[in-house]
């Protein structure tokens, strides 16, 4: 079996356009559904380019990191930052669950046998799949829990997405999202912003747990193939949000919830 230092070689012989092409593709599926892509990038990572479970997740990390600070820069221009600012309780209740989470689920994914790790990944590809369709073809309703159940609800709810983003090296927006709308009653724009806030130093934090394991040497070794993938990402995501409302919903969330479902059932099946 090959290893990680051999599959790094391996991969440096991929040509730029079609390493910028892929994160395009990416880019524009998670664009048009006002995501970053890192769902559709993950198995794209291992499936086309080589990569294993580990690498794969500590190099998507690493791309949805850029995407995530580019993406919350550019929304402040529809969401100014003294209305983020105004909701900090929102973000510091996530956070205290969030930033446990992210390093406890980069600690399990550094320990899993790598047969275990896509196993895993393939579940939590299906629990994306599950909460894209929720989120996108049924109205969201705060819970209205008293404050003494929001405060615990948050944080459970924050720990728990720290662990699946840290796992997958996704921001976790697509979790995050819905959080914010059921337990704190925003509107789908802010707690977009507000996702994109705590899923930066949720990313952080996991990614600095990554940057003590042997295996975050892969991102040292494709340091191009990874600028040029996130470059290609971003692109791809201003395109995908152009196309936004282009597509129908109710083609374009099956489409996607089937792919992710594909994805999975590859991942389970990986060696």
């Amino acid at each position: 079996m090959p290893t990680d230092e051999n599959l790094a070689s391996l991969h440096r012989t991929h040509a730029a356009p079609v390493v910028f092409g892929a994160g395009a593709a990416i880019g524009v599926l998670g664009g048009m559904v006002g995501l970053g892509g890192a769902e559709f990038r993950l198995p794209l990572l291992i499936g086309l380019f080589g990569f294993a479970a580990l690498s794969a997740v500590i190099l998507n990390k690493a791309m949805s990191l850029v995407v995530v600070l580019v993406a919350l820069l550019a929304r402040l221009g529809a969401v100014p930052a003294t209305e983020i600012a105004a909701r900090w309780p929102v973000a510091v209740n996530l956070l205290a669950g969030s930033l446990l989470g992210a390093w406890a689920g980069a600690s399990w994914a550094v320990r899993m046998r790598s047969s275990t790790l896509y196993k895993v990944l393939a579940a939590l590809m299906v629990l994306m799949a599950a909460a894209l369709v929720v989120t996108h073809t049924t109205i969201l309703d705060t819970l209205a829990l008293p404050l003494w159940a929001q405060v615990p609800a948050g944080v459970v709810a924050g720990f728990g997405i720290g662990v699946v983003a840290a796992i997958m090296g996704v921001a976790g927006g697509e979790l995050l999202i819905p959080t914010i709308v059921l337990l704190f009653g925003e509107d789908i724009k802010t707690a977009g912003s507000l996702s994109l806030l705590v899923s930066l130093p949720t990313m952080l934090v996991a990614f600095a747990r990554y940057s003590r394991d042997g295996s975050f040497a892969v991102l040292g070794t494709n340091l191009r193939f990874t600028a040029v993938m996130a470059a290609g990402s971003m692109a791809g995501a201003v395109l995908g949000g152009l196309l936004l409302g282009v597509f129908p919903d109710l083609l374009l969330i099956p489409l996607l919830a089937v792919i992710l479902l594909v994805s999975a059932v590859k991942l389970a099946r990986h060696d």
